[in-house]
C-alpha cells in the first residue's frame, strides 16, 4: 500500500507485512512493518534503518489512538519526513518485539527473549532481497534501549546505532542501589497494558491473532511484573540486561543523546557502557529532559538547544551504512553543560585531573524527611579560583554505624548562599562501608562558588519534584557518618572549544524547582 491508497502510510512509502521466528527456540513470532521507497524497482537494493520495540502496534502507540483503519505506527515519522529517508535511498522497518503489537511470546524487557529479537529482526533486515545487508538502528527510551542490545550483540550487519535517551541498565531505572523506585511497579504497568491493547478490526487475521497472545496467557503479565520488583542486582534475571556487561568489545558504531538531568531514563551506567564499548561513538549530551533530538517545545525552541539533528543523524547512517564520507566535520561529542553553553570534544568524560575530596562526616536520622527538612549533614568547599567543571560520573564511600538508607547531594553554591542541586542518588546503606556512583554529570562551578556535598535520609518527592519517586523505607534510626570520600573527575572549561547551540529550555525548569538557600558554613575542603 501507499499514501494514496492508505493515509497512514508515510508519502514516498510502499507499506508490507512480514511475520518471521525470532532467533531463540521459544516459537516466538515477530511481526514486521516494512516501508520501502515507493517505485524502488525489481532487485534494487537499499540500506534499512530498523526500530524495534513495544510502540508500533498498528491502534496506538501507548493507548488505543482512535484510528478509522489499520496502517503502519506514525512513530519516528517526522524523523522519515525530516531526512527524506526514502528518496535518500533507505527503508524503514517497525518490528514488533515479543508481546506486542503482532508479534506472540512473553514480553521480557531487555531479557534474553527480547535480545533475541533483536538478533532476529537485524539479521531478517539484512538478508531480504530489497536490502543491501547493512543495518541500522534508531530509537528513543525503549527501543534506544532495544539499540544499546543491538550494540552488544556485535553482528556485522548492524553498521551504527542511534540511541536517543536510552536506559543503560535496566535495573538502575527500577532500583537505586536497593532502593526500590515506583517504576518498578508503574513501568511494568505500563507495558503490561501496552502488550494487551486490542488492534484494529481491519488488521489482517494473522495480526490479530498474534496479538490477543498476552489475552489468552496472563501469566506473561504476571511474570513481567515479577521481573521488574526483583531487587537483587545480582540475580540472573537482572545479570542477563546488564547492558555495559554486554557491551563490553564491541565495535558497533554508536550515536547517543542523554539528558543530564533527566527525570525518565537517569543518565546511569552511560559512562560505564561508552567505557565498555569500543566502537567509534558520537554523542549529544546536555541539561534537557526526555526529548528527541529534533523536538521542540510548545514555542518552538529546540528542546536539546542545537539545530541540525536529522542532518547529522543521517550523515551518521549514510558514513556507516553507504561508505560515504560525513560533507560536515561534526565534533564527535556536542556537550552542554550547566551554564547552558555547548563545546565539542573527542569524547566524553574528558577530565583533565580528578580529585579525592575527604569528607569528616558526622549524624543524621533516616526519618525520610517526613517531618520536613531534618539537616542532613553538609560539608562545603573552600569558593574555586577558576571555572571547574565537574564532569563523568562522582563516586561516594561512606564509612557508617547504624542501620538506614541514605542520600547523597552535591549542590553549586553561589557567594549568596543560593545553591543549585546538580547530582543526587540514593542507597541502602550496608555494614560499615557503602561505595556508589552518583548520576553522571557535567556542570561548571562558575569562579568565585563552592561544592556543597549534603549527605542525609531520602527526602521524598512532591508536587515540584514527582520524579523522586523512590520507595523509601526510613529506618528511623540514628545514622553515623565516620568519615566519606568523593572521587571527582574535574575539568578545566578554559580550553573548550565552543559549539553553536542555543540554551536547553528544560535548564531553566530545572533551575527553578532545584534552587534554594544552604546555611552558611565554614568550608572544610578544596577543590584542586
Amino acid at each position: 500500500m501507499t499514501h494514496e491508497q492508505n493515509d497512514r502510510v508515510p508519502e514516498g512509502a510502499a507499506w508490507t507485512q512480514h511475520y518471521f521466528p525470532s532467533a531463540d527456540d521459544s516459537g516466538t513470532e515477530l511481526h514486521a512493518d516494512v516501508l520501502l521507497p515507493e517505485g524502488l524497482a525489481p532487485g534494487e537494493q537499499v540500506p534499512v534503518i530498523l526500530s524495534a520495540g513495544p510502540y508500533f502496534g498498528h491502534s496506538g502507540q501507548l493507548t488505543d489512538e482512535g484510528f478509522e483503519h489499520t496502517g503502519p505506527s506514525g512513530r519516528f515519522d517526522e524523523f522519515i519526513e525530516g531526512t527524506n529517508l526514502f528518496e535518500r535511498g533507505y527503508a524503514f522497518v517497525r518490528v514488533d518485539t515479543r508481546g506486542f503489537g503482532g508479534s506472540t511470546g512473553c514480553l521480557d524487557y531487555a531479557g534474553p527473549g527480547e535480545q533475541a529479537d533483536v538478533r532476529a529482526a537485524i539479521d531478517w533486515a539484512a538478508n531480504m532481497p530489497w536490502s543491501t545487508g547493512s543495518v541500522g538502528m534508531y530509537g528513543k527510551s525503549y527501543d534506544a534501549i532495544t539499540g544499546l542490545i543491538g550494540v552488544g550483540l556485535d553482528q556485522d550487519a548492524l553498521k551504527g546505532v542511534i540511541a536517543q535517551e536510552p536506559i543503560w541498565d535496566p535495573y538502575r531505572n527500577t532500583h537505586s542501589n536497593g532502593v526500590p523506585r515506583t517504576t518498578a511497579v508503574n513501568v511494568a504497568g505500563t507495558y503490561n497494558g501496552l502488550a494487551a491493547l486490542p488492534q484494529l478490526p481491519d488488521d489482517d487475521p494473522h495480526y490479530r491473532a498474534n496479538s490477543a497472545y498476552e489475552q489468552a496467557h496472563p501469566e506473561c503479565l504476571i511474570d513481567n511484573q515479577a521481573g521488574y520488583l526483583n531487587g537483587n542486582p545480582d540475580s540472573e534475571h537482572w545479570r542477563a540486561r546488564d547492558l555495559p556487561e554486554l557491551a563490553k568489545g564491541t565495535d558497533t558504531p554508536l550515536f547517543l543523546t542523554q539528558g543530564l538531568l533527566e527525570w525518565n531514563t537517569e543518565p546511569e551506567a552511560v559512562q560505564e557502557f561508552l567505557d565498555d564499548h569500543e566502537g567509534p561513538e558520537r554523542g549529544w549530551i546536555g541539561p534537557w529532559d526526555h526529548v528527541r533530538g529534533d523536538e521542540r517545545t510548545a514555542d518552538g525552541r529546540l528542546a536539546m538547544g542545537r539545530d541540525g539533528w536529522f542532518a547529522e543523524a543521517m550523515s551518521f547512517y549514510d558514513e556507516h551504512l553507504k561508505g560515504i564520507a560525513p560533507p560536515v566535520r561534526y565534533p564527535a561529542f556536542a556537550v552542554q553543560d550547566g551554564s547552558g553553553a555547548w563545546r565539542g570534544q573527542d569524547s566524553w568524560p574528558m577530565p583533565d585531573r580528578s580529585a579525592r575530596v575527604e569528607l569528616s562526616g558526622g549524624s543524621y536520622v533516616d526519618d525520610g524527611g517526613d517531618d520536613g527538612p531534618t539537616g542532613g549533614i553538609v560539608e562545603r568547599s573552600e569558593p574555586v579560583a577558576r571555572d571547574t567543571r565537574i564532569t563523568g560520573t562522582p563516586r561516594i564511600s561512606l564509612e557508617t554505624e547504624g542501620r538506614g538508607n541514605v542520600m547523597v547531594q552535591l549542590h553549586d553554591v553561589a557567594p549568596d548562599g543560593t545553591a543549585v542541586m546538580f547530582d543526587e542518588q540514593v542507597a541502602v546503606l550496608r555494614s560499615g562501608t557503602t561505595e556508589f556512583d552518583l548520576k553522571s554529570t557535567d556542570w561548571t562551578l562558575p569562579a568565585g562558588h563552592s561544592l556543597a556535598v549534603e549527605i542525609g535520609t531520602v527526602e521524598p518527592g512532591g508536587v515540584q519534584t514527582p520524579f523522586r519517586d523512590w520507595i523509601d523505607a526510613p529506618s528511623r534510626e540514628t545514622v553515623q557518618v565516620r568519615g566519606a570520600r568523593l572521587d571527582l573527575a574535574l575539568d578545566d572549561p578554559a580550553d573548550d572549544v565552543a559549539q553553536p547551540g542555543a540554551r536547553a529550555p528544560y535548564l531553566d525548569t530545572y533551575l527553578a524547582m532545584f534552587t534554594a538557600p544552604l546555611p552558611p558554613a565554614d568550608p572544610t575542603f578544596t577543590l584542586p
